[in-house]
């Protein structure tokens, strides 16, 4: 087929981050493009991930910042009360904006939009809704889904999707998971004044950060809620009342007005005509690609959550702009995936860059680690016991500073201009040679001198 014989030049399957991102750019590199999305413009991240999340955090630490303003002077005449609905109606609100903001982003780009469901008939030809058309190149973004474990009375839980849209505030939760989505819903909740319990299978949260980091967030964590470890949940039962019985592999059952699987996600692969297409996806789903983001079908190709890399919304970004410079006529720069930016919206939160301590020792001879740990000033005058900790991994032979990673307030704000620093190569001499702005938590990191034993 010449390409004047297919209706676009390329067709996007999914409407998030990485999808919208990559049709932008074609389109604005003479590519005709189309995109389809069957549900909202924005995937997880603006509709029931990133966006909603970070506004309940905000919303659930106001009852901690009541509390401290008393410390600072001020006097409230009667309790700080917290309205769940409207929180949620609000939060709704804002997020009809941003699927309305990406909607004008596709029309100013001039991408043809289909709300609709789109599914491959063969690597060039998609089925959207009642209509068909060809692509000359076709990218695959329809992003994760939350998975659940296929137990006995697992239809009364919820997962993230739910989470944002509760009618009412339950009572008590638990949370069922220790990654960085149920350590932020532990968070959210008690705020809320929610009896919170998160349960894990083994001994630690946040497997895969930093452990020291994971295990100073831990104790933070198990201030404000129960921590079940080496324990899961075989069975759910719904009691007449109401209440929901979560029958532990170990223990009597406990009973919680909501259960919250938190417990990953999985790539959204399925019932999308891959098979069809010819394309290869791996054991959990993840559609297999190259290190150009191409399939096993040469012009079909896959970003974001959907493939096996890093399922974060700046990276599906970053890969969806790539893979269109790169289809489309322009060059860019590979995705550097060891150095990426993270944070946890956990109370207090979490933010690393770069590599942790055991990936450091592995890979460098020479490693020194500098530790702070320490009160934040704003507490002082709270009473409050919250520990603020800081910790820079370097290779001792070429000073570079290999990572960073911090457990303390606004943690993510403060990482990520750090990920600059070392995603620029900047070595510990570098940090040292900086001057601090006084009195932060941020000056810390140019202000740790002795590496730790």
């Amino acid at each position: 087929m010449q390409l004047a014989e297919f209706d676009y030049d390329l067709f996007v399957i999914g409407g998030g981050s990485g999808g919208v991102r990559a049709s932008r750019i074609a389109a604005g590199l003479g590519a005709k493009t189309a995109l389809a999305e069957e549900r909202h413009l924005g995937g997880t991240c603006v509709n029931v991930g990133c966006i909603p999340k970070k506004l309940f955090s905000y919303a659930s630490h106001y009852s901690q910042d009541f509390q401290d303003a008393r410390s600072y002077g001020w006097v409230f005449e009667s309790e700080p009360k917290f309205n769940w609905a409207t929180l949620r109606d609000n939060k709704d609100i804002e997020i009809s904006r941003l699927n309305r903001v990406y909607a004008t982003l596709l029309a100013n780009a001039d991408v043809q939009f289909y709300n609709e469901r789109a599914t491959l008939l063969d690597s060039h030809t998609i089925q959207v809704g009642q209509q068909q058309f060809t692509a000359k190149e076709i990218i695959i973004a329809t992003g994760g889904w939350p998975f659940v474990p296929d137990i006995p009375g697992g239809e009364h839980a919820i997962t993230s999707n739910e989470f944002f849209s509760f009618d009412t505030l339950p009572q008590s939760a638990l949370i069922v998971g220790g990654g960085y989505i149920g350590v932020e819903f532990a968070a959210i909740l008690s705020g809320f004044g929610v009896k919170t319990s998160l349960t894990i299978r083994g001994s630690s949260l946040l497997r895969g950060f930093d452990t020291e980091i994971a295990d100073v967030l831990t104790e933070e964590i198990e201030k404000y809620t129960t921590l079940i470890r080496d324990n899961e949940v075989q069975k759910i039962e719904k009691r007449s009342d109401g209440k929901l019985l979560a029958h532990m592999r170990r223990g009597e059952p406990l009973a919680f007005d909501c259960i919250l699987f938190a417990t990953g996600r999985k790539p959204n692969s399925h019932n999308i005509g891959l098979e069809a297409a010819g394309v290869e996806i791996s054991a959990d789903g993840a559609i297999k690609v190259n290190s150009d983001y191409t399939t096993s079908v040469p012009n079909i190709h896959a970003v974001g959550d959907v493939i096996d890399r890093l399922a974060l919304t700046p990276v599906a970004l970053a890969e969806g702009q790539i893979l269109a410079r790169r289809l489309f006529g322009k060059t860019s720069r590979p995705v550097q995936y060891d150095i990426i930016p993270t944070a946890v919206f956990s109370h207090p939160n979490l933010g690393t860059v770069g590599m942790d301590e055991k990936t450091a020792r592995e890979k460098v001879t020479n490693v020194l680690v500098f530790r702070s740990k320490f009160r934040a000033l704003r507490q002082t005058l709270t009473g409050g016991q919250e520990s603020t900790f800081l910790k820079v991994i370097v290779d001792g032979d070429t000073d570079k500073v290999l990572g960073a990673h911090m457990v303390g307030a606004d943690a993510g704000e403060i990482i990520q201009g750090l990920a600059i620093a070392i995603t620029a190569g900047a070595t510990k001499a570098d940090f040292d040679n900086t001057i601090g702005i006084h009195p932060t938590t941020a000056e810390e990191f140019v202000t740790m001198r002795t590496p730790s034993p």
